[in-house]
């Protein structure tokens, strides 16, 4: 019963995002004055790994490697919903089951049409 109060009050909601926001701005003040300083020029020099830079850190990486993270990370947050409706099947019934099948059609659509473009193709692009 106290669950069933917990979750369908909204003031619980705004009165945790308020303490989330205070926390946070503590925790920033006190990093702000608790934390060291350091004003010398080494201050603004890159420094990676325990090697100072000596060339130009700009790489320029082709356009194909961006395009394989954005369809990675689409279709990988698609594989999520998909996880989350087979656990929740029994639940969701027939209605549920019918909408779960019509995502995977979207999902296969897609990626055939990625095929079809040869988006992952990398041997045909002209770029």
């Amino acid at each position: 019963m106290l669950i069933n109060k917990l979750t369908y009050n909204h003031e619980y909601f705004i009165i945790f995002q308020i303490f989330a926001i205070i926390i946070s701005c503590i925790m920033i003040l006190i990093s702000f004055f608790l934390g060291g300083r350091s004003y010398n020029l080494g201050k603004q020099v890159p420094f990676e790994s325990g090697v100072f830079s000596y060339e130009n850190a700009q790489i320029k990486i082709h356009i194909n490697f961006y395009l394989i993270a954005i369809f990675f990370i689409i279709f990988d947050i698609e594989s999520l919903y998909l996880y989350l409706w087979s656990i929740s099947i029994k639940i969701i019934e027939l209605e549920g089951f019918i909408e779960g099948i019509l995502f995977i059609f979207t999902i296969l659509i897609t990626l055939f049409y990625l095929f079809k473009m040869k988006a992952l193709n990398w041997k045909y692009k002209n770029i």
